[in-house]
């Protein structure tokens, strides 16, 4: 092999097309844009969606909107529940601003240490927050 046998593979470099060279390219006087028309001009176009001046699709169709299940839930730290005493609630958790108040449902989870005992009541607990809660000596109840 030597460098001036080298060349690419066959069809691999595509002749580009030439527009407006004469009737014998096919591409002579119109240059492949027809006769005519918006689009025949240079600078003719026209917007995606566009229907002729009709009232486009996307407008036709009312909208439609969406709200994310994960804003209405919550997860709570095992070590910010030391700040409440007694029985914890969805409830307590909002008065306390440790969620928001548009929450609809909680989940504990294993951040940090639990410092005291406390009744978790109606909240959903992980696995390893509810083995912390107990060796605190607090009690988990009725969790979703």
């Amino acid at each position: 092999m030597k460098l001036n046998d080298l060349h690419p593979a066959a069809g691999a470099r595509r002749v580009r097309k030439r527009v407006g060279r004469g009737p014998g390219s096919d591409l002579g006087k119109t240059g492949g844009r027809g006769h005519k028309g918006q689009k025949a001009r240079s600078g003719g176009y026209r917007k995606t969606g566009f229907e002729g001046g009709q009232m486009p699709l996307q407008r036709r169709v009312p909208k439609r909107g969406f709200n994310s299940a994960m804003q209405r839930a919550a997860t709570v730290r095992l070590d910010s529940l030391n700040k409440l005493q007694g029985e914890i609630d969805l409830a307590a958790l909002k008065r306390a601003r440790l969620v928001p108040r548009s929450t609809e449902r909680a989940k504990i989870v294993l951040k940090g240490e639990l410092q005291q005992a406390v009744t978790i009541k109606d909240i959903a607990v992980s696995a390893g927050a509810a083995k912390a809660i107990a060796d605190a000596g607090g009690t988990v109840t009725a969790s979703e």
